[in-house]
């Protein structure tokens, strides 16, 4: 057991596909090394997590049919296994694949059911029955990956003005308001990207002007202008994040921007990847520089730690998560050790 100063680690899994659960890793006094300290299978297919302020709760969703998200006690030094906050809340949505919290509430994104759901936090911040279910329309070019909304990730903005919701089936981002009093989404705007590019999941630059949307039909990144006063998000240019030569199986997962505002890096599945991207001082031009081995098979997360100076990937078909160190001057990852973790689909730090 570490005591109560470790930082920690929480990887989310498939437990259909032979995965534990929610694993906790206690981060190694070097900064980058995991040791996996606790494990909870109280809810199935904990795919994705996410920490509420202060790290004392983790949010999951269950990535099945029915769909539902669950809160989990976590952080007590003595125990570091999850302690389930009462039974998973249905999300009135299939296969939630994301969730954020936002002005009190917890949202999930659903990615059969092209939607996006809003939970109540009660006082103890379990999450309640569902207050809004926001249901996108369309479909894209790509027969079967397109035929109708998948809502692949939803989050706030960095003013927490805006919740936005990436659609892989529609080829847009959805900008709304969420309304605090009454947990409703209210719908501003969208942007449309290129047909067909499948659009995954966004992240933001540190300047809060600029947003990246990692495409996972076709493997670009789309530099976008973020506008947090008038909600409108500007789709610039698109990068690739594979070299030219790259063939097979080429599906991107997840992406980070550095602190700095220097690099970005995304994870691509099957190329079995994590690309380097530098970025100009504006942050509207991005660059692929290097192109290096995700360590194992099938990167489904990428997760910056704490430091800021190591990266981890979670792959979910050799069941690991691989860590890597970072040139601070060229944003190059270096594989530096991994921990075993079966059906590994997400890593968060708190």
């Amino acid at each position: 057991m570490g005591d109560a100063r470790r930082t920690r680690a929480y990887i989310g899994s498939f437990t259909s596909a032979g995965g534990r659960g929610v694993l906790v890793a206690e981060l190694a006094p070097d900064g980058a090394a995991l040791e996996v300290v606790g494990e909870s299978d109280a809810v199935a297919d904990p795919s994705y997590l996410a920490l509420a302020p202060g790290g004392a709760l983790l949010y999951a969703v269950s990535e099945t049919t029915e769909g539902a998200a669950a809160a989990f006690a976590v952080g007590a030094a003595e125990d570091p296994a999850p302690r389930l906050l009462g039974a998973p809340v249905p999300v009135d949505g299939a296969a939630p694949t994301h969730l954020a919290l936002a002005a009190g509430h917890l949202l999930t994104a659903n990615y059969t059911s092209g939607s996006v759901s809003v939970l109540p936090l009660a006082a103890d911040g379990s999450p309640g029955p569902v207050a809004d279910v926001a249901r996108h329309r369309g479909s894209g070019p790509v027969a079967g990956r397109q035929e109708a909304p998948h809502a692949h990730q939803v989050l706030p903005d960095p003013s927490g003005r805006w919740v936005l919701a990436v659609d892989l089936g529609t080829d847009s981002v959805t900008v709304s308001a969420l309304d605090p009093a009454t947990g409703t989404l209210r719908p501003h705007g969208t942007t449309a990207l290129r047909p067909g590019t499948g659009p995954r999941h966004l992240a933001f630059h540190p300047d809060g002007g600029h947003a990246y949307v990692l495409n996972e039909l076709e493997p670009t990144v789309t530099v976008c202008r973020w506008d947090a006063a008038a909600g409108v998000l500007e789709a610039l240019r698109e990068t690739p994040v594979v070299p030219e030569d790259a063939t097979g199986d080429r599906y991107p997962s997840e992406l980070v921007v550095a602190p700095d505002g220097r690099f970005l890096w995304a994870a691509v599945r099957g190329h079995d990847s994590l690309a380097v991207l530098a970025l100009d001082a504006s942050g509207e031009k991005a660059e692929l520089t290097a192109s290096v081995p995700c360590g194992g098979h099938w990167p489904r997360d990428l997760a910056l730690g704490p430091s800021g100076r190591h990266l981890y990937a979670a792959n979910e078909r050799s069941g690991d998560v691989t860590w890597f160190t970072v040139d601070q001057e060229t944003g190059l990852p270096s594989r530096a050790g991994s921990v075993p973790a079966p059906a590994a689909s997400c890593v968060v730090f708190g």
